[in-house]
């Protein structure tokens, strides 16, 4: 022992340390896609205040607006399954550049359309495009990211997503009030933006070959090279080989109906805001708190729970998402709609991460794309399942009868995740850890020639 006692370190030293073990350690290549990402989401206005545009500004019924969220979410669910097979089969890196640059050309086109059969059907295209780059981007993130670090890069790329939509969620409201189409222009810049940064910084990380069982991957290809992914020893895994998979589309299953509570956010809450006379404006700040929470929270929550039991993670997670929204039946001020708001972020965020771990930790390497693809299409078949429950939920009962039904969804999921998972995610790690090593990639992995 030292003759007198050390110093403690102080709170600057602390927070500094806590810094550099949150986001040291990962490639650089990663934090281009990171930033890509946050590009991306701070534009993200026009899903977040489809319903509100559709019902205020065009005067369409509630029932239609129901009906093109479910047609976003419907293209979405198509793109979840054909983006993850692209990823697999003609690279990450052209399925993440063809899917923005086409979302923000459809983008562009929902908001200057007029007639209701266009509004649908690019409310369609959009959800198809902009759905159709997350499994490549989610296989970008595996092909980097060592087993250990993953949690903590899939915490740091949802903390991106939540840092962009708290600011757009916010500014959208104030945009909106001076015309729609300035937030259809925005989305659609900021995504060509996010496309920039991709072609010029973010690397092709599909592994060229590699053996069936694991072991030394060679290295993405560069430009002029022969197609990755195509070498004799590369095992083939179909989309018929992820769905026998029964643990893990059981893992899909619950995650979908976790989706169609999450969706109600979006959906159901800024209606009933609205018939309770509340502005879009007030909607969009009450729900940016969603997003604050995340960009404030996310980092230290991870770092707390890392290593902890998933099972439990999860099952927590759903009862605070149902609890949440189902204590919105109370609302009738807007404290206590961001209160609503607090309770289910929380199940948010221990959720999310986890279970792209694990999905990660699932997925073969030769089939990263399709098994996030499939992962994806629980979110996106939500998206389009969601609009048309909460439309038959308020039409039948109002607001409670949906807040009711997200309540026993919370607890529904709770329970069959921690039954699903309960003991048996070690396992899986332990099986699948040897086909789930990062694709090694040149040390400075920004500099690779634009295809």
């Amino acid at each position: 022992m030292p003759p007198y006692p050390l110093p403690r370190p102080g709170l600057a030293e602390r927070l500094g340390t806590s810094f550099r073990e949150t986001v040291g350690g990962l490639p650089a290549a990663f934090w281009w896609l990171w930033l890509s990402t946050l590009v991306n989401r701070l534009g993200g206005f026009v899903v977040t205040f489809l319903a509100l545009y559709l019902t205020l500004d065009r005067h369409f019924s509630p029932a239609f607006a129901g009906l093109v969220a479910s047609l976003y979410g419907l293209g979405g669910s198509v793109a979840s399954v054909a983006g993850g097979v692209l990823a697999d089969r003609i690279g990450r890196r052209p399925t993440l550049l063809a899917a923005s640059v086409g979302t923000a050309v459809a983008t562009l086109a929902l908001g200057l359309v007029h007639p209701a059969w266009a509004i649908a059907a690019a409310a369609a295209v959009v959800g198809f495009t902009s759905n159709a780059g997350r499994p490549a981007v989610s296989a970008i993130m595996a092909d980097l990211v060592p087993p250990a670090d993953r949690v903590r890069a899939y915490s740091l790329n949802y903390w991106a997503i939540n840092i962009g939509f708290a600011f757009s969620a916010a500014a959208a409201g104030l945009i909106a009030a001076h015309g729609y189409l300035l937030l259809f222009v925005g989305d659609a810049a900021t995504t060509l933006l996010c496309a920039v940064v991709v072609f010029a910084r973010v690397p092709e990380t599909r592994p060229e070959s590699g053996p069936a069982s694991g072991g030394p991957e060679r290295t993405p290809r560069a430009r002029g090279t022969a197609p990755a992914g195509g070498g004799p020893g590369a095992p083939r895994v179909g989309l018929g080989a992820v769905l026998r998979n029964p643990v893990f589309m059981a893992f899909v299953g619950l995650t979908f109906l976790t989706g169609c509570v999450d969706g109600q956010g979006s959906i159901a809450l800024p209606i009933v805001m609205g018939r309770n006379g509340f502005s879009p404006t007030d909607y969009g700040l009450v729900v940016s708190l969603n997003g604050v929470l995340i960009v404030l929270l996310q980092i230290p929550l991870t770092r707390l729970v890392e290593g902890r039991n998933r099972a439990a993670m999860l099952g927590a997670a759903s009862l605070l998402t149902g609890c949440g929204f189902g204590l919105t039946a109370f609302a009738g001020a807007a404290w206590f709609y961001a209160l609503t708001v607090t309770v289910w972020t929380a199940g948010e965020m221990l959720r999310v991460p986890a279970g792209m771990a694990i999905v990660a930790e699932l997925s073969p390497v030769h089939a990263r794309g399709r098994y996030q693809g499939v992962y994806s299409l629980a979110w996106t078949g939500a998206s389009f399942i969601a609009p048309l429950m909460a439309g038959l939920l308020l039409t039948a009962g109002g607001g409670d009868a949906v807040w009711l039904t997200c309540t026993v969804l919370g607890a529904v999921t709770a329970a069959g995740f921690v039954r699903l998972l309960r003991g048996r995610t070690p396992e899986l790690v332990r099986t699948h850890v040897a086909t789930a090593a990062p694709v090694p990639v040149n040390a400075d992995a920004t500099t690779v020639a634009a295809s």
